[in-house]
């Protein structure tokens, strides 16, 4: 059974950092692209980078570029995603996602990435 767990979000202050976690089992790890995404109330879910085996470099939203980092460890089949200099308007609940084979940019990720985590929230107070 595919499942991916996300952890570590919580309540920052603007500046602040928090690191989240996304524990993946049930499927061979490094044959899977997992990317982030976040959603806030009323707005679409947005896709903000993705990590795979390619060796190719992350991308990343314009509105998290130079500020979140992804990385993974494939002994722990864990994806990070650092997030750095917290804006209030960074506050969603983020969520990672698996897809077999490699990152791609889409604006259906529900559609896109097939295994979904339950999400975790980040309120970003000012």
């Amino acid at each position: 059974e595919v499942q991916l767990v996300e952890s570590g979000g919580g309540s920052v202050q603007a500046g602040g950092s928090l690191r989240l976690s996304c524990a993946a089992s049930g499927f061979t790890f490094d044959d899977y692209a997992i990317g982030w995404f976040r959603q806030a109330p009323g707005k679409k879910r947005e896709g903000l980078t993705c990590i795979s085996s390619s060796g190719n470099s992350p991308d990343y939203a314009d509105s998290v570029k130079g500020r979140f980092t992804i990385s993974k460890d494939s002994a722990k089949n864990t994806v990070y995603l650092q997030m750095n200099n917290l804006k209030p308007e960074d506050a969603a609940v983020y969520y990672c996602a698996a897809r077999w084979g490699y990152c791609v940019i889409t604006s259906r990720p529900e559609f896109d990435y097939n295994y979904w985590g339950q999400g975790t929230q980040v309120t970003v107070s000012s």
